[in-house]
């Protein structure tokens, strides 16, 4: 009744509101929120701050071309790739030019001038990669996901502490989505109060023409390892966890049993000491949308909550990177197009001053522990 009585109060109070009332609060009740476009955050021409040398091995999932990009806007020179299949090759050099092609992996684990090397292989060769770029003096930034066991995970552990190199994974859906960096920015300024949930949702669509491994799950790792491990990264990331444990999680295969070792859909459930988290995975995107998934992320905080529409949103506005902000004083809409993607430039930085701005390294291999942990202990839906 008290809170019955209360509701009674506000909309009383909010019928009798003068016409003349605040713009926030005019904005708030009719639903209207104000539209901003999002500064860059940094310039865009800006020189990088170092340089460095880096090289390429394995080009089998696309994402090795954003992750090449990121490195040369950070100040690194591409110095060569290998792959072996032909088209591959052929789309690479399109994008980057006339780089060498190594004769073998070998060659760049022994050119002692290169410092860095980025892989996208098919994911249960990236970490045996890892090690072996890591015991060559070398940091390593794999495509996502970077590990897809438990025991890849301990020798990786193992590697970073006895090598002192730097094993990266590219979670792109933070580190290179303008919109989830504003979000970012927002979160660590105080904007919606203290993060205490995260809501992941992240559809993808198969397409055609997938490979082999792509439908075996002791090659790709499972939905949750490989879908789930962005999600996971932001997760730890906008509550700032340090620890988290994962408290239930299932997958199922409900579309695509001429594969049987597929999985189609996924959720989990995590809790950390800055909050709780909630993701859901699937490959049901349907053919009618423009993009390969309407990927979007809502951040609860005590103070508001944000909404991001990553990709794209479905009945209005073009393009992607749309963010909803809704405090206690006002609903925003923000733009953030412009804004500048960091990572690149922060990684080059972390290589040569040894620091973990662009990436924390207990994190990064945290997001990953919960995938996999996920992914060993999920139950099945009934129908799937």
């Amino acid at each position: 009744m008290e809170d019955l009585a209360s509701r009674r109060t506000f909309l009383m109070a909010a019928s009798m509101a003068p016409a003349m009332a605040a713009p926030a609060l005019a904005n708030a009740m009719s639903g209207t929120a104000i539209q901003e476009i999002a500064a860059p955050g940094a310039d865009p021409s800006a020189k990088p701050k170092y340089k460095i040398r880096f090289a390429v091995i394995g080009l089998d999932h696309y994402h090795i071309m954003s992750m090449t990009a990121a490195v040369q806007r950070g100040g690194g020179e591409l110095v060569c790739f290998f792959a072996t299949d032909p088209k591959q090759i052929t789309d690479f050099r399109k994008q980057f030019g006339d780089v060498r092609l190594a004769r073998g992996e070998d060659e760049i684990l022994q050119d002692k001038s290169i410092q860095l090397v980025a892989a996208a292989p098919i994911p249960d060769q990236r970490t045996p990669l890892g090690l072996r770029v890591m015991a060559a003096g070398k940091d390593y930034l794999s495509d996502k996901p970077g590990i897809i066991t438990l025991e890849q995970l301990a020798q990786v552990r193992k590697a970073v502490k006895d090598t002192g190199r730097k094993y990266a994974i590219m979670y792109s859906e933070r580190l290179e989505v303008p919109s989830a960096v504003k979000a970012g920015e927002l979160v660590k300024a105080g904007a919606i109060g203290k993060v205490v949930q995260t809501v992941n949702l992240a559809p993808h669509r198969i397409g055609a023409g997938r490979p082999d491994w792509f439908w075996d799950k002791a090659r790709y790792g499972g939905i949750l390892t490989d879908i789930g491990s962005h999600q996971a990264d932001q997760f730890l990331f906008y509550t700032g966890s340090k620890t988290a444990k994962v408290v239930a999680a299932q997958v199922g295969n409900f579309n695509n049993t001429d594969h049987p070792k597929f999985e189609d859909f996924g959720d989990m459930t995590a809790v950390g000491d800055g909050g709780t988290g909630y993701v859901r995975v699937d490959w049901f995107t349907p053919d009618g949308l423009g993009v390969w998934g309407d990927g979007r992320l809502f951040l609860l905080g005590t103070e508001g909550y944000i909404e991001l529409r990553k990709y794209i949103d479905p009945t209005g506005r073009p393009g992607g990177n749309h963010l909803l902000i809704v405090d206690k004083k006002q609903a925003r809409y923000i733009d953030c197009g412009q804004v500048v993607l960091p990572f690149g430039p922060q990684f080059v930085t972390d290589i040569v001053e040894r620091t973990s701005v662009a990436q924390d390294q207990d994190q990064a291999l945290l997001a990953a522990e919960l995938v996999l942990t996920a992914q060993k202990n999920a139950t099945r839906p009934i129908t799937a």
